[in-house]
C-alpha cells in the first residue's frame, strides 16, 4: 500500500490532555495540542493522513478502535494508565485487525514495576517508548513502513 492512501488514527489516553502541565520532569513540556500539530504535519509529509484525538474514558477509547475498521490503515496509541490493565482495550485492538503501535512517552520499562508491563503490547505490530513527544513521530515512520 502507498503511503498516499494510508490513514493513520492516533488515539492519546487519559491525563495526556495534562502534558506540559503534568509531571513535566516526567512527560516533559510539550503539550497534547502541539503534538497533535507536529503529527499532521509529518504525517503530511510522509504521505500519509492522520487523524488525532485523546479520551480520558475508556469505552470512548473502545469506540474509536471499533469506528476505525474500514476507515483507517494503522492505529497509533498511548493508552495511558490503561496500558497496564485495560483488558477490554487489549480485547478491541486485536478485534478490529488493524495494526497497532503502542506509544508512551515515557520508558515504562524503566519507572515503577507496575508500570514495566503492558498487556496491550503483545496484540500490537510494536511499541515506541522513552522518547517523549517524539515517540509519536517516530511511530508515525514506523506506519509508514507498514
Amino acid at each position: 500500500m502507498s503511503n498516499m492512501s494510508k490513514r493513520i488514527i492516533v488515539i492519546s489516553g487519559p491525563n495526556l490532555n495534562l502534558l506540559g502541565v503534568r509531571e513535566k520532569d516526567v512527560y516533559g513540556s510539550v503539550t497534547l495540542a502541539e503534538i497533535g500539530a507536529a503529527v499532521t504535519k509529518e504525517a503530511e509529509r510522509l504521505g500519509m493522513e492522520a487523524d488525532f484525538v485523546q479520551s480520558n474514558h475508556e469505552g470512548e477509547i473502545i469506540d474509536k478502535l471499533h469506528e476505525a475498521r474500514g476507515k483507517y490503515d494503522v492505529i497509533i496509541m498511548n493508552p495511558g494508565a490503561y496500558t497496564h490493565y485495560s483488558i477490554a482495550i487489549r480485547d478491541a485492538v486485536k478485534a478490529v485487525e488493524i495494526p497497532c503501535i503502542e506509544i508512551h512517552l515515557s520508558n515504562i520499562h524503566a519507572r515503577e514495576e507496575f508500570r514495566s508491563k503492558s498487556v496491550i503490547a503483545p496484540v500490537c505490530v510494536g511499541q515506541i517508548c522513552g522518547f517523549g513527544a517524539d515517540s509519536y513521530l517516530i511511530a508515525l515512520k514506523a506506519a509508514s513502513l507498514l
